[in-house]
């Protein structure tokens, strides 16, 4: 897939990759082999039939391969854009084995923008009367995990309502992932389809404080958590509390929310210096160096206290981040943040690592280097060191039990330690990617289908 220039590209929020055209998508797809027993849907968390779609594709039937995807995923070009395909659907294709695998994502990718484009979004049907008598449904949160479910559960014919605490949906999808990367309208037509199939909205809506987890019980059969990791976390470091020191989720969702990228025209511009050290190796610190180049920085670098073999971001990014000039400063560890006169930060300390034996995580342990402190120049510092559970509704809901780092202790099922509440996404894993939550809210989806239909028998 052909990709914008990297110096064109740093100097607005557009797209980076241009996606196929309809000969190539053909032409990649007729590399399927359509096998008989296709692992790659085995790799897939919402079970996307992939050889039927892409046959349909390699036939030229567009709107035939957009509705076969959207039979178990209702966010197709979502999932097209920030899929780790290469770690799941794409891995298992037996084409890899011995040379590229065929390019699931970016096929998924061009048939929903085909749709999108050329296809006229229609309402569903009114849901039958029988169905209604199945009960009402209540899902708190409208990111990947939410959405997925609330569709689910809505072409399964139950009434379902979204409770989303922001003034605009999508959760992490709308103030988490960079407009070159996911662009808002992507996200907001997504959103539309489920809508689409029945389901209402209500934005503003904090539950935990407008209502309990026990007061959606008393109207709805069921209760869906899906209000992911919004808390985010800090090193515990000196000087964490200077200013220019961000965490990634302020960072990205001031950036995102409050459209700072399109200053002047918006009113929302966002601090940033000359230099900008990012501490972290996942994707969100990529799409915070990323950001902070489009925003204005020259100097933008990656501290990272593994290798960059070590950094869980997608392989693309990191390399995407290279072509634009990101500077990685591996084995890198910051130790305190030191101020100016004025209070803002201007040295991040770090100390040299090297890495040790394999820790739990499978990666080689980073060990400190005794006296190897050095001092980096900086104006603007941003921690992507990962997020924890949203904290308000556990707070609020005493009976709901979690784990010591405040995820939400659920079944195989989803299934919470409160009858009828069910929960997924990064409530539960942490910071998770945005196809597992998906991946949950189908879970639940069917496990709250199941036994509410036991219940009427």
């Amino acid at each position: 897939m052909k990709e914008r220039s990297a110096m064109e590209r740093t100097r607005d929020f557009n797209e980076v990759p241009l996606g196929y055209t309809p000969e190539e998508a053909i032409e990649e797809a007729k590399r399927c082999i359509q096998c008989q027993n296709p692992l790659c849907v085995k790799g897939c968390p919402v079970e996307v039939q992939i050889p039927a779609f892409i046959k349909l594709l390699a036939e030229g039937k567009f709107a035939e391969a957009a509705q076969k995807i959207k039979e178990t995923n209702g966010l197709p070009a979502v999932c097209g854009r920030v899929c780790p395909q290469e770690e799941q659907c794409e891995l298992k294709c037996i084409l890899g084995v011995k040379g590229e695998p065929v390019a699931i994502g970016t096929l998924e990718r061009f048939v929903a923008d085909w749709e999108r484009e050329n296809v006229r979004l229609q309402p569903s049907p009114p849901v039958p009367l029988s169905h209604r008598a199945r009960g009402r449904i209540a899902v708190v949160g409208s990111g990947p995990a939410g959405l997925t479910c609330a569709g689910d559960l809505a072409r399964l014919g139950y009434q379902v309502t979204i409770f989303e605490s922001l003034h605009v949906t999508g959760g992490v999808l709308a103030y988490g992932i960079p407009e070159f990367r996911l662009p808002k309208k992507i996200v907001e037509l997504e959103v539309e389809y489920i809508k689409s199939l029945g389901v209402e909205v209500k934005t503003d809506m904090l539950v935990g404080n407008v209502y309990t987890i026990e007061e959606l019980l008393l109207e709805y059969k069921a209760v869906f958590v899906g209000s992911g990791a919004g808390l985010p976390k800090f090193m515990g470091i000196p000087g964490e509390n200077l200013e220019g020191v961000y965490s990634a989720n302020e960072y990205l969702f001031r950036v995102n929310m409050m459209k700072g990228w399109q200053f002047p025209e918006q009113l929302t511009p966002v601090k940033i210096g000359k230099r900008v050290a990012v501490v972290g190796g996942g994707n969100v610190a990529m799409d915070s160096a990323r950001v902070s180049l489009r925003l204005g920085a020259e100097e933008v670098c990656i501290l990272y206290r593994r290798t960059e073999e070590e950094m869980p971001a997608r392989i693309e990014e990191i390399k995407r981040a290279v072509e634009e000039g990101i500077v990685f400063n591996i084995l890198t560890l910051p130790v305190a943040y030191h101020a100016n006169k004025e209070g803002w930060v201007a040295e991040a300390e770090c100390l040299q690592m090297e890495l040790g034996a394999p820790d739990a995580s499978g990666r080689r342990r980073p060990v400190e280097i005794p006296n190897s402190n050095f001092k980096l120049p900086v104006d603007t510092v941003i921690v992507a060191i990962g997020n924890s559970p949203n904290p308000l509704i556990p707070l609020r809901t005493p009976s709901l039990r979690t784990e010591k780092w405040g995820g939400v202790i659920v079944t195989p099922e989803c299934l919470s330690s409160i009858p009828g509440v069910y929960a997924g996404g990064d409530i539960v894993r942490g910071a998770a990617t945005v196809i597992s939550a998906m991946g949950d809210g189908k879970v639940a989806a069917k496990a709250i289908h199941q036994r509410l239909s036991s219940q009427q028998v």
